[in-house]
C-alpha cells in the first residue's frame, strides 16, 4: 500500500487501517473540505502527524492550527474535534491502548 495513493472523500473523513496489534492501531485518515462535526474522547492515547494539507482543531476548548509535518499527542479522554481542513489533508494516526 502507498500512503499517498488515495482519493479525497466528498465529505467527512476516510479512515484506512494500516496496522493493528495488541495495543497499537495505525490509521491513514484523508479529510475532505468539510470534516465530520464530531467531538472525540477516545479510550486510548493518540499521536498524529499531518503529512499533507492543513487543519484547525479544537482541543479541550483551545483552537490549534496544524501544518504539514506537525505532530500532536492527544492523551486518552482528551476532548477534541477537527474544525476545518484543506481538501485532501492526509493524517497518520497512531492509537496506543
Amino acid at each position: 500500500m502507498n500512503l499517498y495513493d488515495y482519493s479525497i472523500p466528498q465529505e467527512g473523513e476516510a479512515f484506512t487501517s494500516l496496522l493493528e496489534r495488541k495495543n497499537v492501531r495505525i490509521l491513514r485518515i484523508v479529510s475532505s473540505e468539510t470534516p465530520d462535526p464530531v467531538e472525540y474522547r477516545q479510550e486510548e492515547d493518540e499521536w498524529v502527524v499531518l503529512l499533507e494539507g492543513s487543519a484547525t482543531m479544537e482541543i479541550e476548548g483551545e483552537i490549534r492550527t496544524l501544518q504539514r509535518g506537525e505532530t500532536l499527542f492527544l492523551p486518552a479522554h482528551t476532548p477534541h474535534r477537527v474544525l476545518t481542513t484543506s481538501p485532501g489533508t492526509l493524517w497518520l494516526a497512531v492509537h496506543i491502548h
